[in-house]
């Protein structure tokens, strides 16, 4: 019964589709049919998957850097209460500001190519994973931690043995949500400077009044990033089986 309620959810989101689609009087250029998009999909598939794989390349590599250094800046503030108190602040203020202020630097910076996008991924994936692993290792069972004192074990080891196994579980939720909100770092670098990428050619087949492509490239970026999460998902749910999934 689950597998089938899950195989109608992709059909049931069709038929809002088209249903919000008759509902706009059929006007294409506000809300295209399915049927529309796909046609357009078709048509213009080469273009889509060229500009797709540099798009998943950016989120892939911005996930992957962004965890790591998350992960390190947890253990370093975990480990170090001065560098705790440091880069909290630090952390904090990154995050109040609209990441779409940043974009324009980064490319001023680091030029039109992927190296902006990936670095507006970090900085978008970097924040929930610091944020959830730290939380984690701060909240370790104390008894645990007791029987460590107890028996004259290091800060190295309590941190290396006890902290970090039990916050994998907290890590696994960050690396989740990370995985969730990649795109949106490595679009939005996208639509500020670029020559290649599904955001880019949204923003020209959206300025040529081609709205079926534009929705058939934010189909394939929803596609590539709902598969990307299960991935990811999957390989943390067999990585951690002790989980609760």
């Amino acid at each position: 019964m689950k597998g089938l309620s899950r195989l109608l959810v992709l059909p049931g989101l069709l038929l809002l589709w088209q249903g919000a689609a008759w509902a706009t009087g059929g006007q294409s250029y506000i809300l295209p049919p399915p049927l529309l998009v796909a046609e357009a999909w078709w048509d213009r598939r080469e273009v889509i998957f060229d500009h797709a794989w540099v798009t998943l390349l950016e989120i892939v590599l911005g996930l992957g850097l962004g965890a790591l250094l998350g992960f390190a800046a947890a253990l370093c503030m975990a480990a170090s209460p001065a560098v705790r108190r440091w880069m909290l602040p630090v952390l904090v203020a990154s995050q109040a500001v609209p990441v779409f202020a940043l974009a324009p630097i980064l490319v001023l910076w680091l030029g039109y190519g992927i190296a902006s996008k990936i670095a507006m991924a970090v900085i978008i994936i970097f924040f929930p994973v610091v944020a959830a692993f730290l939380d984690g290792l701060r909240r370790t069972e104390p008894g645990w931690l007791d029987l460590a004192r107890c028996m004259d074990a290091p800060p190295s080891a309590v941190l290396l043995q006890i902290r970090l196994p039990a916050a994998l579980p907290a890590l696994a939720s960050g690396l989740r949500v990370a995985t969730a909100v990649a795109p949106i770092g490595a679009v939005i670098g996208e639509w500020v400077g670029s020559s290649a990428g599904l955001g880019y050619l949204m923003l020209q087949a959206n300025a040529r009044m081609q709205i079926p492509v534009m929705f058939a490239a934010l189909l394939t970026l929803t596609v590539f990033s709902v598969a990307l999460y299960l991935a990811i998902d999957w390989c943390l749910r067999h990585a951690l089986p002790w989980q609760d999934a």
